[in-house]
């Protein structure tokens, strides 16, 4: 019954972000709003709402590890496996832009969650914890990425193609959007007590299965999204989709959920904090340092690597 739980849980909550996304982008579309902004707005919630759904659940039914889990292992995944996957598929060139500023802002939320969950280590404190201070420090960083996102975007409006946002009316959009939203409540729900069961059944912690099983389960769609975009040769597209990704879940979607409630944690470790940081400032290295601005196969499969032994550590260390 917990995997029907868990599997059910993770098909609702993706068919509520589609539902949500399409909705909502019609719906702004019909007012007129530009394709940027429904880009960065909607869109970009949309593909961070399941992350959203399963953290802000797992708070509130006391599975802190589990939200901060989803959060630190989806970032992981998203630029080991989804830039590896990529880039074993086809190599990837990375634009300057995406050197000199995006990915030094994923390397920047990495380090700002680690100072956010290292309460013992840095202030001696008896536990670490998230507080709502952080969670609303961390939508602060939300905010300023965001406005530096459309500032970028406006400057390069004229140069993008525009996106083509389906048309629906306004009745078929409102319902979309609020079944978007039920889908994603109730997957959210189910899809926490189904993992939460099996955690408990195996014997697992709730920090592993966080850290496994919610994480790339909540991030197959990107995973998908950035492989077949490789196959018809947009393999960039993998870069963009893990930066933006990593960012929201940490901003946007850990922010939002230690600002509903503190985050008391027990099982993330510093060392799974350190991967975190670890993986971001790699996927700056073989971008930059060894072949200038392109990740290529072997790379990909390094980082695919460092992923696979990531996950055989946590396995042992049960």
């Amino acid at each position: 019954m917990s995997i029907i739980y868990l599997i059910g849980g993770l098909l609702l909550i993706l068919l509520g972000a589609n539902g949500l996304t399409d909705g909502g982008a019609a719906l702004a579309k019909r007012f007129h709003i530009s394709d940027i902004v429904i880009g960065l707005t909607i869109v970009a919630f949309g593909t961070s709402a399941p992350e959203l759904t399963v953290s802000v659940s797992s708070a509130l039914k006391g599975s802190a590890d589990m939200a901060i889990g989803n959060v630190v292992g989806s970032n992981i995944f998203n630029t080991l496996m989804i830039v590896g996957c990529t880039a074993l598929v086809a190599p990837i060139i990375v634009t300057r832009n995406t050197l000199i500023h995006d990915i030094p802002l994923c390397i920047l939320a990495a380090f700002a969650l680690f100072f956010c969950c290292s309460d013992v280590l840095l202030d001696r404190y008896q536990y670490d914890v998230v507080s709502r201070t952080d969670g609303l420090m961390l939508l602060g960083f939300f905010a300023i990425f965001i406005s530096y996102t459309f500032a970028i975007a406006k400057e390069d409006e004229d140069k993008q193609p525009e996106e083509k946002v389906a048309s629906m009316p306004l009745w078929k959009a409102l319902l979309w959007i609020v079944g978007g939203l039920l889908m994603l409540i109730l997957g959210g729900n189910l899809f926490v007590d189904g993992a939460s069961s099996i955690a408990r059944s195996l014997g697992v912690s709730e920090s592993i299965i966080g850290l496994t099983l919610v994480a790339a389960g909540t991030s197959l769609p990107e995973l998908a999204t950035s492989v077949v975009a490789a196959i018809k040769k947009n393999p960039e597209m993998a870069i963009g989709n893990a930066i933006g990704s990593n960012l929201f879940n940490v901003f946007f979607v850990l922010g939002c959920t230690a600002s509903i409630t503190p985050l008391h944690l027990t099982g993330i470790t510093t060392i799974d904090m350190l991967m975190l940081i670890f993986s971001s400032l790699l996927l700056w290295i073989v971008a930059f340092f060894i072949r200038k601005r392109t990740i290529t196969r072997w790379e990909g499969g390094f980082m695919v690597a460092c992923f696979v032994a990531y996950t055989i550590y946590l396995i042992l260390q049960q």
